[in-house]
């Protein structure tokens, strides 16, 4: 088995900054990729930030240049740096892996942004 755990979301003023964690444990053999998702209230999830075994990153439109992805392969974990943030921004962040035997999600993290 294996669990991701994601930790930093919270409250935040508009042009605050929040920092995600997500922390991969268990049965791991390799990550290939992993990726920050969000959903918002009444909307469907959609992909954030994704990060490849290679370090290749990819953003939605609307955070490239406020949000970067990275991680630590020593710790199987992943970062979230979010810059910048809008009241748009606002809503569940949820991490994701792409692991050799499978795909597996967080719990997620609520990240509220106020104007």
């Amino acid at each position: 088995q294996v669990q991701l755990v994601e930790s930093g979301g919270g409250l935040v003023q508009a042009g605050g900054s929040l920092r995600l964690s997500c922390a991969a444990s268990g049965s791991i053999f390799r990550i290939n990729a992993m990726g920050w998702y969000r959903q918002a209230p009444g909307k469907q999830r959609e992909l954030v930030a994704a990060i490849t075994s290679r370090d290749s990153t990819d953003y939605q439109d609307s955070v490239k240049g406020r949000f970067t992805i990275s991680r630590d392969k020593s710790k199987n974990t992943a970062y979230l740096q979010m810059n910048s943030l809008k009241p748009e921004d606002t809503a569940v962040y949820y991490c994701a892996a792409q692991i050799v035997g499978g795909n597996y999600w967080g719990q997620g993290t609520q990240v509220t942004v106020s104007s």
